[in-house]
């Protein structure tokens, strides 16, 4: 069995950073990631990136570059294309490299697995043809594919960048189909004090905005009745919007209605969590180090605790690390509390945006409580009617809906369909999402082969006896 200071899981910006500052102060870390190169969704392939691919992607997208290059150090172990699928006790983490399972400890752990994109389930979002933006982002990233004849339908800040870099490319998209509305940008303001300390945000959204204005790319808002047509793929799709009915040919649609905290790992253990009404998902309990409430050796930075971009994510992980150094003899308080100052300060700032992009940018109610047709758990094919019909017998909880019908079942163990779940329940049966809660997350939270499991159990074996 391995052994480290710090085992990290996630190899994005909280967990790129964290391991550098805490190999800065002495610790011995391994960096657990299953993407074969750093960087994260944000930042993937940024190491790869040539000149025509980075300017389509932007500047942003190359400050990952120096957090990719700060990693090679003689204290940071990074195992790239380890998937971890267990963690036990708080310490110790399962995962499998090359097609062996293994086990490594660490005296303290930090889960920095990032965001997942939520899922927008709508009439005919599992057409072929139907992808997140996030996933569209991805293809350019990793191999400089530009989708074409695509509609990009939800709302977001993310829509507008994946917009721009398609123009960028020289496929610009049909539309921008967007959900949020004029009352939602008027509740917003009631944030403006925040938004103003956040600016450069803003400023970098007018920007996009008006990269898209000089584009001539059309864009509709206060969308609702979205559905995508079509028998065997997508083939366009139809709203309402300004009073009247749309359709817009199209080969691909890309939805997006933001991101929420990927917290499986973060379950699996026992972490508590609470609904966040602003981001509409579940954040783990921490303090303001990162450490989890109740588990004194785990630490959440980045996206996972909460979404703040990846600059935010960064500062988080750089905070965690400063606190665990402090935790195992490596910085004194005075010297943890001045180098942390700063950070906290920076952090701050980014983070003063957020409530101001959350309200201006809520999610699509129709894709929160979709109507009874629409698939909900595509991968055991369950409708948001079957989550209802559930309720009226007396289903409670997400979990409850596995017997129910293998709701959460799947290969993706409830990370897509989760969140929707909770909230058909809590609405079917009049309770809040904290009192519907989510599903019990179980090991092994990737897959294994039941062979990777016999040969980690006879190296163990062999330890033992050893």
């Amino acid at each position: 069995m391995r052994e480290a200071d710090l085992v990290i899981l996630g190899a994005g910006p909280a967990g790129m950073a964290a391991a550098r500052t805490a190999a800065e102060a002495g610790l011995s870390v391994v960096l657990l990631d299953e993407q074969p190169r750093a960087g994260g969704q944000i930042y993937r392939d940024v190491e790869r990136a040539g000149e025509r691919r980075a300017a389509i992607l932007g500047a942003d997208y190359l400050k990952g570059a120096e957090l990719v290059s700060d990693l090679p150090h003689p204290n940071i172990r990074h195992l790239a294309g380890a998937t971890a699928w267990q963690v036990e006790e708080g310490r110790r983490v399962a995962f499998t490299l090359d097609g062996e399972a293994e086990l490594i400890e660490g005296r303290r752990l930090l889960i920095a697995t990032g965001a997942l994109e939520r899922p927008m389930p709508i009439p005919g979002w599992t057409l072929p043809g139907v992808m997140t933006a996030g996933a569209a982002q991805i293809l350019l990233k990793q191999s400089g594919i530009v989708c074409e004849g695509a509609v990009l339908a939800g709302c977001g800040p993310l829509l507008y960048l994946v917009a721009a870099q398609m123009c960028r490319a020289g496929t610009p998209p049909l539309a921008l189909v967007e959900t949020q509305t004029a009352a939602d940008r008027l509740a917003a303001l009631r944030h403006v004090g925040g938004a103003l300390r956040g600016w450069r945000a803003l400023a970098k959204g007018l920007g996009l905005l008006a990269e898209l204005r000089r584009a001539g790319v059309r864009r509709y808002t206060g969308a609702s009745g979205l559905a995508v047509e079509g028998d065997t793929q997508a083939q366009a799709l139809s709203f309402a919007a300004g009073g009247r009915t749309h359709r817009i040919d199209c080969s691909t649609v890309l939805l997006h209605h933001g991101v929420v905290p990927n917290t499986q790992a973060a379950r699996s253990i026992g972490v508590p969590h609470r609904w966040d009404e602003a981001q509409r998902a579940f954040l783990p309990e921490r303090d303001p180090w990162g450490r989890a409430a109740g588990l004194e050796t785990v630490f959440i930075a980045g996206d996972g605790g909460g979404i703040g971009g990846a600059g935010a994510a960064a500062l988080a992980g750089r905070l965690a690390a400063l606190a665990i150094a402090f935790d195992l003899g490596r910085l004194s308080p005075g010297e943890r509390d001045r180098a942390a100052r700063p950070l906290q300060a920076t952090l701050a700032r980014e983070l003063a945006v957020r409530p101001f992009l959350d309200r201006a940018y809520p999610p699509f109610a129709g894709a929160l409580l979709p109507g009874d047709d629409t698939l909900v758990c595509r991968c055991e094919e369950v409708t948001a009617g079957d989550i209802r019909r559930y309720a009226s017998i007396g289903c409670l909880g997400p979990n409850q809906t596995k017997a129910f019908g293998r709701v959460g079942m799947g290969p993706c163990q409830g990370r897509y369909c989760g969140l929707t779940v909770t909230e058909l329940l809590a609405d079917a049966n009049g309770r809040t999402q904290d009192e519907t809660g989510y599903y019990r997350i179980r090991p092994p939270l990737k897959p294994v082969t039941l062979g990777e499991l016999a040969a980690l159990a006879a190296s163990q074996s062999k330890e033992t006896t050893e």
